[in-house]
């Protein structure tokens, strides 16, 4: 029978969707992790992946045996655990690379020096990405904003924490006008509009009664940011909270002229899974810090 290792790898290569990009990952050669695969395929007897020249793609059997094999895999990583006080084993992520600079970030740091025991994988990536690799078994959870569209009734979305959208403009604009008031020359750099956070961008600017000169759209806050910085547009953004904005020479934030719209951050996971204690704990590390701010 296939060991607990070849089934880590066999997830590793299904997030990945190739035996290439996987085996930097598990940190063997192409060849031999695809060996791995095909002797885990060959015991269970029948092939799990779809495969073409470029990728793999897991099939309706393949998607059948993550959740299983996770479970797996927890039981195993469990052992002896429950006489231990800290979670150990082995958690993947998912996070939006804005999050880590912003409360999130934190929160990891603190995890890794609390619990030396516990091993955490984080993926990049977008949140409506990790929907799906959440709903599939590919990631434990994911820290993502809330999203705009009903959830499936097998995952939960938590809020951890809320950022102000806010409007930015480079401080060597030189105009009288305000950006959004429509007499701006400068374009508007937009977050992409078919993601969560694209949806919220445009709920601030409805909500605030906008007029831009639409310009680029990127997929990454951190991009926008330093587009700004160099004079190329102004955008609207969250405000990451790792980020000191007033110390800040190359931008200008300006308050919105109506309703502040907030992005809110959270935890996507599916409803029953085999690292809620782990869940359970970032979820409670930001439930204290907000009652810690509520006290005078």
């Amino acid at each position: 029978m296939s060991s607990i290792r070849i089934l880590k790898n066999f997830l590793v290569i299904a997030r990945h969707k190739s035996v290439v990009s996987a085996s930097r990952e598990i940190g063997l050669t192409p060849a031999a992790a695809g060996q791995q695969l095909q002797l885990l395929e060959q015991e269970i007897g029948i092939e799990l992946f779809d495969r073409t020249k470029r990728s793999l793609t897991l099939n309706s059997y393949g998607r059948s045996l993550i959740e299983p094999i996770q479970e797996i895999i927890a039981r195993y990583e469990a052992l002896g655990s429950n006489l231990k006080a800290n979670p150990s084993g082995t958690i993947v992520l998912g996070a939006l690379v804005s999050t880590l600079m912003g409360a999130f970030g934190k929160t990891l740091n603190e995890l890794k020096q609390n619990y030396s025991e516990l091993e955490i994988k984080l993926m990049a990536g977008l949140s409506s990405n990790f929907l799906d690799q959440v709903i599939d078994g590919s990631l434990d959870a994911a820290i993502v904003t809330e999203s705009p569209f009903s959830l499936p009734q097998n995952v939960q979305w938590t809020e951890l924490y809320k950022e102000p959208m806010i409007l930015i403009y480079p401080s060597t604009n030189k105009v009288n006008k305000s950006p959004g008031s429509g007499n701006n020359v400068l374009p508007f750099i937009r977050f992409v509009r078919d993601t969560w956070t694209g949806h919220l961008v445009d709920q601030t600017i409805k909500a605030n009664k906008l007029t831009i000169q639409e310009g680029m759209e990127l997929n990454s806050v951190e991009a926008i940011i330093e587009l700004v910085r160099q004079g190329l547009g102004y955008s609207i953004v969250p405000q990451l909270a790792n980020i000191s904005w007033s110390k800040d020479r190359q931008l200008r934030i300006e308050d919105l002229p109506g309703k502040t719209i907030y992005r809110k951050v959270g935890l996507l996971e599916r409803k029953k899974h085999m690292r809620q204690n782990v869940t359970q704990i970032i979820k409670q590390h930001f439930l204290l810090n907000a009652t810690k701010k509520l006290k005078p």
